[in-house]
């Protein structure tokens, strides 16, 4: 008979409970990390992330190169309340994404609606070819 290790089954105690504890900032892990939905359409590419309760002048928007950054910090306003329970998650959040090549980036616009921020990335208008005749 072989003897029961009960290591590897704490190691994976241990992973989950510090994978379930990242959105809280533990282990060196970002605070929180908004989802975010990417389309496309025939005119631009859209990015579209969830920040609520997160104002304007928290959230940074750069490109760099051929990346869109998008950072900020949902901050947690006690505001002269007693919480018995905090669940929803504060704090820093940084997201990276690869642009296409084909992206306008001076044309780039962002809004925040409702806890939505609204990225739009226009394409850039590509040389339509045209042929042309000999006479």
């Amino acid at each position: 008979m072989e003897k029961w290790d009960p290591f590897p089954l704490r190691e994976r105690i241990n992973k989950l409970f510090d994978v379930s504890q990242a959105g809280r900032g533990i282990a060196d892990q970002p605070a929180w990390l908004p989802v975010v939905d990417i389309y496309e359409t025939p005119e631009d590419f859209t990015v579209k992330a969830e920040l609520p309760e997160v104002s304007e002048s928290d959230i940074n928007i750069k490109v760099e190169g051929n990346t869109l950054k998008l950072s900020g910090e949902r901050k947690f306003r006690c505001e002269g309340r007693n919480y018995y329970q905090v669940e929803r998650a504060y704090g820093s959040f940084s997201r990276s994404f690869l642009l296409p090549g084909d992206v306008d980036q001076d044309k780039i616009r962002a809004t925040l609606n409702d806890g939505i921020l609204r990225i739009v990335l226009p394409k850039k208008t590509k040389d339509i070819p045209k042929h042309i005749e000999i006479k």
